[in-house]
């Protein structure tokens, strides 16, 4: 099968939004965001996905975690936070490695970042496979947490469960809660579910390449299938493994706010 030249270009805010919110399993935006990507072909003008660039909710300590010994700033990376395709254009011919080869490129011509950083989001059920596929270095794993109503299975990511925090705040008769505890979760039908999620980097520039070789970070130790964890809550700092979870995207009581 022949393969088309990939060409991204940025696009309206807006466009790329919508384009998220129909085909990402996330519908959350991320508040800090710098670039919106459209893929397109070079044989037709139809919009094939969307990649947004940006940074996550700590900027400057997520590149400082991972070079501590440079002083490195949040003008040096860029963070993959949406990337989502046309469904047919999934698992087809390469198309999410094709993508970041051509992203990458773009990145080299049209930025000073030393590097593209990016997370797969294992509780998903994602190791990272097309950032493999990609040649990224791997940087480890850190553990996550997200909430479920167990009833419509809308994942509660903790950034959007401020509104329950005030509540179990008043539930349990404290001033601030940081987390929902456990009493206040089974009184509102939501688990507590713990997973993995997977760093990727890659380097922009030959000083990117340089300052990589000061860390065990690679291209061989891939976390695989085998290497999800999934955990839910049963009791108060007690937990039980369990198969992957499952999510209904489309359910948004909670994340009302976030989607349109």
């Amino acid at each position: 099968m022949v393969k088309t030249p990939l060409i991204i270009k940025e696009v309206p805010k807006e466009k790329a939004i919508h384009f998220i919110r129909k085909y990402h399993y996330s519908k959350i935006i991320p508040k800090l965001c710098k670039y919106f990507l459209g893929i397109f072909s070079e044989s037709e003008r139809r919009l094939l996905g969307v990649v947004e660039l940006g940074w996550g909710t700590q900027p400057l300590q997520t590149i400082r975690k991972l070079f501590p010994d440079f002083n490195l700033k949040t003008n040096d990376y860029l963070e993959i936070g949406k990337m989502c395709f046309l469904p047919e254009m999934n698992h087809n011919n390469y198309f999410g490695s094709r993508t970041l080869s051509t992203l990458i490129k773009w990145l080299k011509e049209e930025t000073d970042c030393l590097y593209l950083y990016t997370l797969a989001d294992g509780i998903e059920g994602k190791c990272g496979y097309v950032y493999q596929a990609s040649n990224f270095f791997y940087c480890g794993y850190f553990k996550t947490s997200v909430y479920r109503d167990n009833r419509t299975y809308e994942k509660i990511h903790p950034r959007s469960a401020r509104a329950l925090l005030e509540e179990n705040a008043l539930f349990e008769n404290v001033s601030k809660k940081h987390w929902l505890t456990q009493d206040f979760c089974e009184y509102k039908g939501i688990e507590k579910i713990n997973g993995r999620m997977f760093r990727y980097i890659y380097p922009l520039t030959k000083e990117a390449k340089r300052l990589l070789k000061f860390y065990p970070y690679n291209r061989r130790n891939y976390p695989k299938d085998k290497d999800l964890v999934f955990e839910k809550r049963i009791a108060h700092r007690k937990y039980e493994r369990i198969s992957q979870p499952s999510f209904d995207k489309h359910a948004s009581f909670y994340n009302v706010q976030n989607v349109d």
